[in-house]
Order: C-alpha cells, then sequence, then structure tokens
C-alpha cells in the first residue's frame, strides 16, 4: 500500500487508479448517488484503507476507503472516524466479509 500525505492526496491517486465512484454510508449499505446504486456488505471489498490524523483540537481525523463492488464498480468513501454511529462500519463490513467467505 502506498503512503500519502493527505487524504485529498490519496483521493487523487485512486481516482486515477480507476476508483472513480463516490460512496457514502446509508444505514447498512453503501450508497453512490451518481450511479444510484447501493451495495449491502456482501456486495463489496474493502481494497484499501488510509487513515489520516487532523489538528489535534480538532476531529479532524480521516479515512480515506477504495471499495470494489462485486459487479465491479470502484469507488471511494471519505469520512471522519467515529461519525458510523447510525451506519455501517467498515470494521463490521470486513468481519461479514471474512465470515461470509469461511
Amino acid at each position: 500500500m502506498k503512503n500519502y500525505d493527505s487524504a485529498a492526496e490519496a483521493l487523487s491517486d485512486l481516482k486515477k487508479r480507476g476508483y472513480e465512484a463516490d460512496f457514502s454510508t446509508d444505514t447498512i449499505c453503501l450508497y453512490c448517488g451518481d450511479l444510484d446504486i447501493r451495495f449491502n456488505p456482501d456486495e463489496f471489498r474493502v481494497d484499501e484503507e488510509y487513515h489520516f490524523k487532523g489538528d489535534p483540537n480538532h476531529d479532524e481525523d480521516a479515512v480515506v476507503v477504495a471499495i470494489t463492488s462485486s459487479s465491479g464498480v470502484k469507488g471511494t468513501l471519505v469520512d471522519g472516524y467515529g461519525s458510523y454511529i447510525e451506519n455501517i462500519s467498515f470494521e463490521k463490513a470486513k468481519q461479514i466479509q471474512i465470515h461470509s467467505a469461511i
């Protein structure tokens, strides 16, 4: 995996590598508004994940996640740590994927 200095740098490189869709979390799935599609945790895999620490005086820690769906759609999700209170947790999504592969 590569090392990036910022979330913007990571996003730029990932887009160059084909991760073009912009995902957001939606209840228990990922959603891409531009394509109007949703993916449940068993319909995508997390390819890469990058964590960035923000200013210690602010809650600006961020995670950039590169995702590929089972149908081949590649995109990214950008969010802050701890903001998944009512949404999907990627740690949970990874656990679901690992358990379903066993």
